[in-house]
């Protein structure tokens, strides 16, 4: 996984412990990081590092630091062309949470994946 870092100073930002976005392409060829504070949402991060914003349905996204990874789950309806609601729901966790956990492997990053409240609706 190519892991492009995206900061505004410089600096090696996986070392600070101020919070972080990633997002992590479906096909985990890319992962895409930069300080919360600089890219304040994941769009504005994939334009800012040189991608077009409008493909945000292609990356997981999380917002992290040495302690969790938030898990911002928003499943699009046409993952992976899979129709039925549930099934699809199901392969985006599974796939997603094997590609956060590898991501976060790679950069020594070894804690919890919390999916937050407000992103769990559609897991019930």
């Amino acid at each position: 996984m190519e892991i492009k870092i995206y900061s505004q100073e410089n600096e090696d930002i996986l070392k600070s412990k101020e919070p972080k976005l990633a997002l992590i392409s479906y096909s985990e060829d890319t992962a895409i990081v930069g300080l919360l504070d600089e890219g304040v949402e994941h769009h504005i991060l994939l334009e800012k590092a040189g991608f077009d914003s409008r493909d945000l349905d292609k990356y997981y996204r999380i917002i992290f630091d040495n302690e969790t990874a938030d898990w911002t789950f928003v499943c699009p309806v046409d993952y992976k062309g899979i129709t039925d609601r549930e099934k699809r729901i199901k392969s985006f966790y599974n796939d997603g949470f094997s590609a956060i956990s590898r991501f976060l492997s790679e950069i020594n990053y070894f804690c919890d994946i919390n999916i937050p409240k407000r992103y769990r609706r559609c897991l019930r």
